[in-house]
């Protein structure tokens, strides 16, 4: 089974923002935004700018009509700035002209009078100065306090970790266009077309039922259009609002990248303490998260953050505390595993630092504390536990100990040529952590000629939701996938979306379109019963297109029965509601079972360093993943491949820069380096899980699209364990170890060549 969307990707016709044809009459907006990171704003001339060839108006806070305020968590976001500018990059005027160019144009005439106020850019000045977005949030189990006193080995470091940035290869974007009794319709770049039709009614003060917001698919997300497209659906929608013209702006990439946030940097300090055994048994850390300037979606990544701060293991007394710190920068966001990589990376650092102290293996240290079913995680959820098999799995298809041998072989053999291995385990929860965004709906009709259409809140990126969303339709009606479209993503066929994010869009999405074609089903057998001489419903199956009596096929196919159900007034239509069961966390006590399920895995990584340059190679990536039973594996090996890739650029080569006055120095292509098809390990080998467990994945088929941006961490320690075979430094734990960072650790005192 394909990707639906495949033929039309590489015939350059499928439909993104950018080719949806404009309406007659259309102007195109472009931003003036702040030169500065932080100031105060005493005024703005948009005199040369309304002068300039081809502008209709320019557009500030003032002329708003409903309110100036994007954020949603917290109020803290305006759309326009007002009185004081937080970020470089911030909209503080609207420019509208009649084409993009001349917008460009004008808005590089506007000026701005702003006194320069102190920039904070570290989490950890932000939080000595007491400027948290939220309160702190903390995890506890166990008592860490006594158990260190009782640990026969403790030691205490700091790890840092830098942003990434998204570069979805469609920018942000939306497209306005008025329509009849004061109604719009937003086409919208986003992964949450519910949040974007919040937030278009809040500046707007629409009510939802006049604003319409429509998804066809994007050019990527990874979590960086689920909260960040609001500002730019915002703007255009305040502009249509008031000059009754339909707008649109599709920005830059240099824009895109001023502009939006990252992933979130943080800094973090831990202390592990170890019995004889080597078994952890106290785990304390924290996390201080550099938010940007504004809330955004920071607080549940930094939840996301404690909820995986042990990984796979079982540690029984962990204390972990998190901090929300404003920073002048743009406000960070949403990015692929939602603050799960740094919870994972500092606890990986933490039993690292360990190891090398005591002179062992750390996979010696992290065998030892796998979690087991039964075991509890910090948040009070009991595990049911993979985590053990896939790392035997594993470890007997790929053989880590063989792995080893034959990279320290090579080391004593190559003077300036290194190998380095490590492992990595992973264990990724998959649920909103907020109980109620864990529901979905999905609209399917059966047409007269049998064709079938669905409709959900899911929004296809490029993770072939769309596929799977078709497969369950077509295989609850028992059709070849032909006979089903997956429509856009709309507000007025679904309303009140929870944003495709989290993994979970398939299973919620999914769930609802199997209950919705289960009804319509069951109608349909009610009329089959009579037809082919049935006992009972339960008798029935579709297959190929015909109906089953008890297993045999019949004459009675499936346009003939749709088409007798019609006749007999029987619906064969259905919107269908899904909300994961079992499911809740209570904030109060820090405790409850947040997720659905979880997803384990085991990844064996190796490099090569070029201990004279400082470059270096991924020779391979083998792990053992846990699919559940995949119901499209060449889309999920293909979310999997692209996880594991995107997950080595963050912890080798991309790396965000900011300087001292929050301007952005990594703001193209030339300074910001992400993986090239010459980066791609040599070697990706999947190794699909051997389980019979069920779960509450839709037909057990379990989530991918976070999970396997983990196993790259894998990358950051195989490359350290290569330094370490050239020098005997200890390089400290700070991501991405880009080949300036190794080649200083590899001469840590500029040390001639060895």
């Amino acid at each position: 089974m394909k990707n639906i969307d495949s033929r039309s990707h590489v015939r350059g016709e499928s439909v993104y923002l950018d080719d949806i044809p404009v309406v007659q009459g259309t102007l195109y907006a472009c931003v003036f935004d702040s030169p500065v990171a932080h100031g105060k704003l005493k005024s703005i001339d948009t005199s040369a700018a309304e002068k300039s060839e081809g502008v209709f108006r320019v557009i500030t806070a003032k002329d708003i009509v409903g309110e100036n305020q994007i954020g949603g968590i917290v109020p803290d976001e305006p759309l326009l700035a007002d009185t004081e500018v937080h970020f470089q990059g911030m909209p503080i005027a609207i420019v509208l002209a009649a084409s993009e160019a001349l917008s460009h144009k004008a808005a590089k005439l506007i000026t701005a009078e702003i006194d320069e106020l102190e920039v904070v850019t570290d989490p950890r000045v932000a939080a000595a100065n007491g400027d948290l977005i939220v309160p702190p949030k903390k995890f506890v189990m166990g008592d860490t306090a006594d158990a260190f006193a009782n640990c026969e080995h403790i030691f205490e470091g700091k790890t840092e970790q830098n942003g990434q940035e998204h570069l979805y290869i469609e920018t942000q974007g939306a497209y306005a266009v008025p329509m009849e009794n004061g109604g719009m319709r937003v086409y919208s770049s986003t992964q949450g077309p519910t949040a974007v039709q919040r937030a278009v009614c809040r500046v707007t003060s629409l009510a939802m039922h006049q604003v319409e917001v429509d998804v066809q698919r994007l050019g990527g997300g990874f979590g960086g259009k689920e909260d960040q497209a609001n500002a730019w659906a915002g703007i255009v929608a305040v502009a249509t609002q008031l000059t009754k013209r339909p707008v649109k702006y599709a920005l830059h990439r240099m824009e895109d990248m001023r502009a939006t946030g990252k992933r979130h940097p943080y800094s973090s300090d831990y202390k592990i303490g170890l019995d004889k055994d080597l078994k952890i048994i106290a785990y304390e850390a924290s996390f201080f998260q550099n938010a940007g300037a504004s809330c955004d979606l920071s607080p549940p990544v930094l939840e996301r953050t404690l909820f995986h701060c042990t990984n796979s293991y079982f540690i029984p007394n962990v204390t972990a505390t998190a901090y929300c710190c404003r920073t002048n920068l743009p406000p960070n966001t949403a990015f692929r595993g939602f603050g799960g990589p740094q919870g994972m990376f500092v606890i990986e650092s933490a039993i690292t630092h360990a190891a090398e102290k005591l002179g062992v293996s750390p996979v010696e240290i992290q065998k030892r504390i796998c979690s087991k079913t039964g075991d509890e995680f910090p948040y009070g959820q009991i595990a049911d536990s993979e985590a053990v098999t896939s790392w035997t799995q594993a470890d007997k298809k790929y053989d880590f100990a063989a792995l080893q041998r034959e990279a320290d072989e090579f080391n004593a053999s190559s003077k300036h040529l290194k190998k380095g291995v490590a492992l990595m385990p992973i264990c990724f929860g998959i649920s909103f952590t907020k109980t109620p965004m864990n529901q979905a709906r999905s609209l399917v009709h059966v047409y007269t000629d049998g064709s079938v259409a669905v409709s959900t809140g899911a929004v296809e990126m490029g993770q072939g939701v769309n596929t799977k969303m078709a497969q369950v339709a077509a295989k609850m009606f028992g059709l070849d996938i032909g006979h089903v479209r997956v429509h856009t993503t709309n507000t007025l066929r679904i309303a009140n979306t929870s944003p495709t994010a989290a993994s979970a869009a398939a299973d919620l999405n999914g769930k609802a379109t199997q209950l919705a074609c289960e009804t319509i089903r069951d109608r349909l057998f009610e009329v089959a019963k009579d037809l082919v001489e049935a006992a009972s419903i339960e008798d029935l199956s579709l297959e190929s297109g015909f109906v089953y009596r008890k297993g045999e096929k019949t004459s009675l196919d499936w346009p003939t029965l749709v088409m007798e159900a019609h006749l007999q007034r029987v619906n064969l239509s259905e919107h269908s509601h899904y909300a994961t069961p079992g499911i809740g966390f209570d904030w109060t006590t820090a405790k409850g079972h947040p997720f659905a399920y979880h997803v384990y895995g085991t990844a064996i990584v190796g490099v090569t360093v070029d201990c004279l340059r400082g470059r270096y190679e991924v020779d391979y990536v083998k792990c053992c993943h846990d699919f559940g039973t995949s119901m499209n594996t060449a889309v999920d090996l293909g979310q999997i491949e692209g996880g594991i890739v995107q997950g080595l650029g963050w912890v080798t080569m991309e790396e965000v820069v900011y300087d001292e006055k929050g301007k952005l120095r990594s703001n193209a292509l030339s300074t910001y380096k992400v993986p090239d098809i010459y980066s791609v390990p040599k070697d990706i080998d999947v190794l699909a899980l051997e389980t019979d467990r069920n779960n509450l994945a839709i037909f057990n088929s379990k989530a991918v699209g976070e999970p396997p941006l983990m196993y790259g961490i894998g990358a950051y320690f195989a490359i350290r364990n290569a330094v370490k075979a050239f020098t005997d430094c200890s390089p400290a734990f700070d991501l991405p170890f880009t080949p300036e960072k190794v080649l200083t650790n590899l001469y840590p005192d500029g040390d001639t060549l060895r």
